[in-house]
């Protein structure tokens, strides 16, 4: 299969990117003069730039669009008003994640969806599927790029280039950089205070070329997606494929959250209602190292050598400089209780806690 590229992957190029396929796309795992382990406390400590363009990009419009969006994903769209942004979820019938997504309420006639690369396309088809008439469904996924721009010192970088910071957490508001259209999210995946700049594909490479001047005298570094993994892992945030999937559901996620119980309708309501009632399925906990070892996807979890789960991500912690992990475990698992974990052919004890794991210099929410 031949790998999509991002618009700015001659910018990649030039600065020695290390590059690793990722929801159909090759993408930055992390840059030269620097490594994951840099660039995560540039992150932490000052600022970061990621390209995540290949996030998916979606538009739902007509009449009643926000009211047809409202009927199929978890959240209440109807909590919030033309501006801001809502974390969702796109469920099947049986409760199991289709995909986690960002929308933002443009109008009661616009919605601009965020899926998540791989699975744009599947997002796309449901909505299709189920539109009525007057509801058009566009797969943009190639229109638009994604810069993140996130850390303690983002608001500098966007401030110095003539670009709004005083909107609240989870909104948006439409601007430019150099006579660039750019939509600037107050959104992010680090836990930081962060925002993501949504811009023509055409335009991606002079708007990074932007903020890249912007930011060094803030001390900003380029950033690839295995930084952005052990930050979010920091912040106990799911990705989809590891703490969500079809066979896992918001309930078993921990998502509930995000999803709007009290709404008529929605793709699986019936079944996480259940889910939610019956507390019988494997919920998401986090694990916190004792010693040194690394845990990673797929190792068991055992009490007393009986496997009471598995872990869905697992990392060296950058921060904590120790091992964590986000794990699915068997209900009536207590915080603070002892379990131990297969790394390596070595009997590896790991503390159950409750996510973050780190606390940011910057929380956003």
């Amino acid at each position: 299969m031949d790998l999509l590229h991002s618009p700015l992957h001659d910018r990649h190029l030039a600065l020695g990117a290390k590059l690793a396929e990722f929801g159909g796309w090759e993408m930055p795992l992390e840059y030269a003069g620097g490594g994951v382990l840099a660039e995560h406390k540039a992150v932490r400590d000052a600022v970061g730039l990621f390209d995540v363009s290949h996030l998916g990009k979606a538009l739902v419009r007509g009449a009643g669009a926000a009211e047809f969006v409202n009927r199929c994903f978890t959240n209440d769209l109807a909590k919030i008003a033309p501006g801001q942004a809502q974390y969702t979820l796109c469920c099947d019938d049986a409760g199991g994640t289709v995909d986690d997504l960002i929308q933002y309420l443009r109008s009661d006639f616009e919605v601009f969806l965020i899926p998540n690369a791989a699975n744009t396309t599947e997002v796309v088809k449901r909505l299709e599927a189920a539109a009525p008439e007057g509801v058009e469904v566009t797969n943009l996924h190639r229109d638009y790029a994604v810069l993140a721009v996130q850390g303690p010192l983002s608001d500098e970088v966007l401030t110095a280039l003539g670009l709004p910071v005083d909107h609240d957490y989870m909104s948006f508001a439409d601007a430019e950089i150099g006579g660039k259209a750019v939509t600037v999210c107050r959104t992010g995946y680090t836990g930081e205070r962060g925002y993501e700049l949504v811009v023509p594909s055409d335009d991606a490479v002079a708007v990074w070329d932007a903020v890249v001047a912007a930011g060094e005298p803030y001390g900003l570094r380029a950033a690839g997606l295995g930084a952005r993994d052990t930050l979010r892992t920091e912040m106990g945030y799911p990705l989809h494929g590891h703490e969500l999937s079809p066979e896992i559901s918001p309930v078993m996620a921990r998502a509930g959250w995000a999803v709007g119980w009290a709404k008529p309708e929605f793709w699986g309501k019936e079944s996480l209602e259940r889910q939610k009632s019956e507390k019988t399925v494997r919920t998401l906990r986090g694990l916190k190292a004792e010693g040194r070892g690394i845990p990673r996807p797929g190792m068991s979890v055992l009490v007393d050598g009986s496997e009471i789960g598995e872990i869905t991500s697992g990392t060296f912690s950058p921060t904590l400089r120790q091992g964590i992990a986000l794990a699915l475990l068997d209900p009536g698992i207590a915080d603070g209780a002892t379990v131990t974990v297969d790394v390596r052919g070595r009997s590896e004890a790991f503390t159950v806690t409750k996510p973050p794991f780190v606390e940011p210099s910057t929380r956003e929410a």
